[in-house]
């Protein structure tokens, strides 16, 4: 019997329905519970305050070359392209790169969660026409991040 519990306990998440197993929108919630740099939670506040005044982001600029280079520096493939689980790979990253003692990865943690956010945006602005696809969905993993870490979501 307690074999069972502890079984249920792993497949399921506070942030999933009876139905639903543990997933990897689970995990980006659960990413948003540990420490969370400051630069995060300013970008999140300001995606989901924009996002409940206007109910859409009126950003809509796309990515420079210099965005790109700095993506392709750390092998990060453009949001729209991306998993959910590679995200959550990719925020973890870019958390422990925040907190790293070299200034310049530090840096590179701030412009590439900048990046992300410019994409998310640029994504939530086309309505997901062009972007919706079950496999390549890792905006959905930033877009609740930043829910989870952000005080205007509620």
């Amino acid at each position: 019997m307690n074999i069972k519990l502890a079984q249920k306990a792993v497949k399921k998440s506070t942030f999933s329905t009876e139905e639903d197993e543990f997933n990897e929108l689970s995990t980006s919630a659960l990413l948003a519970r540990k420490s969370v740099p400051l630069l995060h939670r300013e970008l999140a506040n300001n995606y989901v305050l924009i996002k409940r005044i206007y109910k859409f982001q009126a950003v809509k600029s796309a990515l420079t070359q210099a965005d790109k280079l700095m993506m392709e520096k750390y092998d990060f493939q453009p949001l729209a392209e991306t998993s959910i689980e590679k995200v959550n790979k990719e925020l973890e990253l870019m958390r422990n790169m925040s907190a790293n003692e070299n200034e310049e990865t530090r840096n590179d943690a701030d412009e590439l969660i900048k990046i992300r956010t410019k994409e998310l945006k640029y994504i939530v602005a086309s309505r997901y026409s062009r972007f919706h696809s079950e496999l390549n969905n890792g905006y959905m993993a930033l877009e609740r991040y930043f829910e989870e870490i952000s005080k205007y979501y509620s």
